[in-house]
């Protein structure tokens, strides 16, 4: 399904039944990522998949700012009536939902973030490096926002008021000693760290991430 929204076209799919549940992609990934996921969510939840904008099926953009993603979903959730969902998010879709958190008190019931960053250096030096090495061959925004973006200050992260849960890898691309202090500022928040695991293995067509939602978010 289709819809526009602060004036882009996003695509989006919705299943199950059941309290709302939203999901958000990473980087140069699609909806698609959480399939394994969903098929186990949609027993208790409506779970909506949308691409981010210049994503999956989405519409194409020249320039990408999270500020314009998260506002993306505050416009996604306004127009379809969403009322008090669980947002998670994976990577760049973990920094849209602090986002969205922050600039939205009281729009959403729980807060859900994996392998989020806080600004460019979140992320450790070789794969950021491996980024700008493939930002020289890709034509569209999505390695360059990485480079720029995000600028989630304490200030923002302690605005965030709903349940709030903190997950990542052992090993994950995004050094751990952000990931913590994500989850040691945003109040009250727990810290997941998924042992053994990468950025993305336990998300990325795995029902791990679908376990742990389940475990956290009550009926």
């Amino acid at each position: 399904m289709f819809i526009t929204v602060n004036g882009v076209k996003l695509y989006y799919e919705k299943s199950g039944a059941g309290r709302p549940l939203i999901m958000v992609h990473c980087n140069s990934m699609s909806h698609k990522i959480f399939r394994s996921a969903v098929k186990v969510l949609e027993k208790r939840f409506t779970v909506y998949c949308p691409d981010s904008r210049d994503h999956g099926k989405s519409e194409k953009v020249k320039t990408l700012h999270y500020e314009d993603m998260a506002e993306d979903m505050f416009r996604f959730i306004e127009a379809l009536g969403i009322e008090k969902p669980v947002f998670y998010g994976f990577s760049d879709g973990g920094i849209i939902g602090l986002i969205l958190a922050c600039n939205h008190p009281g729009l959403l019931s729980s807060l859900i973030v994996s392998g989020a960053s806080l600004n460019p250096g979140s992320t450790k030096d070789l794969p950021m490096k491996f980024f700008k090495l493939w930002s020289r061959f890709d034509r569209s925004d999505k390695m360059r926002i990485m480079m720029r973006e995000p600028d989630i200050t304490d200030e923002m992260l302690s605005k965030i008021t709903v349940p709030t849960f903190v997950t990542a890898g052992e090993k994950d691309v995004i050094k751990l000693s952000h990931t913590r202090h994500i989850a040691d500022t945003v109040p009250g928040a727990q810290l997941k760290i998924f042992e053994k695991a990468g950025h993305s293995g336990y998300i990325m067509n795995s029902t791990k991430i679908a376990d742990y939602i389940l475990s956290v978010i009550p009926e």
